[in-house]
């Protein structure tokens, strides 16, 4: 049995200290979002005690689905890295980015390079993503949906190049017989298309997996606890969201609190089993507890 957590959208606090000069762009809508709204929904006082409650579960490996900073600062990526060590090794931990880790034109490449291993597996060719890490007879596959877009606009993008490259790769992984988990920051369910806020590109996406299959899809973006499917080759493929990691306990601003999936996946027979358990916060308590166990495969 392999045992799978899922993080996402840390959006790790506090902010570094921040330069009049760095504000000079879009950067300024979202300091000013940080200040008014997101400083206290998003203070990530519980991301420590959740990390450590995830640690203890042992995983066999850790899926990080975006957004660990919030502005796109040298500096954030410089803590974000060092968040990761505490994660993990990059042998154990991989991430797909989000829309606030390309908050700016140039700046995910930066973080990238921050991050290194952590943002590193197999590819079909040069290109950064899809990127596959196996472990076992689980592969997962990272793709990037995050774009430098203008101010109040959080969307992303998935284009035909890419989406070839998934194609490619669902169909070698799945003809290798793996238990395929695909991960995205913004999530690829037509009931999330949004002009500011959605996949564009979802379509392509959908398509790839409709035409090569899959066995779970993960993302972030939503800051909700959610599951969703969409059409694979023999039915449906299950989508899971989780709520923000950097959640603040109690204030949220209608989002969940702080929360981490745990998926325990094994082969039976020529068949899969997966069971997901969620973990987290509740709204008018302290504690971390099990708030679902379902199997979804």
């Amino acid at each position: 049995m392999i045992t799978l957590a899922h993080l996402s959208d840390i959006h790790l606090a506090p902010l570094p200290p921040v330069r009049a000069r760095d504000l000079m762009n879009k950067r300024i809508t979202g300091f000013l979002n940080w200040k008014l709204k997101r400083e206290r929904t998003l203070d990530g006082e519980g991301l420590t005690r959740l990390v450590r409650h995830m640690r203890e579960q042992n995983p066999d490996f850790t899926v990080v689905t975006g957004d660990l900073v919030n502005l796109a600062l040298d500096a954030e990526y410089n803590t974000t890295h060092n968040w990761l060590e505490t994660v993990g090794p990059p042998e154990q931990v991989c991430l797909c980015p989000g829309n606030h880790d390309a908050y700016l034109p140039g700046q995910l490449a930066r973080g990238m390079d921050r991050w290194g291993g952590y943002v590193r597996g197999e590819t079909l060719d040069p290109s950064d993503f899809p990127f596959v890490r196996r472990v076992g007879d689980v592969a997962i596959i990272s793709c990037n949906s995050a774009v430098p877009t203008l101010p109040w606009v959080a969307a992303g993008r998935f284009e035909q190049d890419q989406a070839d490259r998934l194609a490619r790769c669902l169909e070698l992984l799945g003809d290798g017989g793996y238990f395929r988990v695909v991960l995205i920051h913004h999530p690829p369910n037509q009931e999330q298309a949004h002009p500011r806020l959605g996949l564009y590109g979802a379509r392509l996406f959908r398509k790839a997996v409709a035409d090569h299959g899959a066995e779970l899809i993960l993302h972030g973006h939503t800051h909700q606890s959610s599951i969703f499917a969409i059409p694979g080759p023999n039915g449906d493929v299950p989508v899971v969201g989780v709520a923000a990691a950097g959640a603040a306990q109690g204030d949220t601003g209608g989002h969940d609190p702080a929360r981490y999936n745990l998926f325990s996946i094994q082969r039976l027979g020529t068949a899969w089993q997966c069971t997901l358990r969620e973990f987290g916060f509740q709204r008018l308590s302290p504690d971390i507890v099990l708030r679902l166990s379902l199997r979804i495969y």
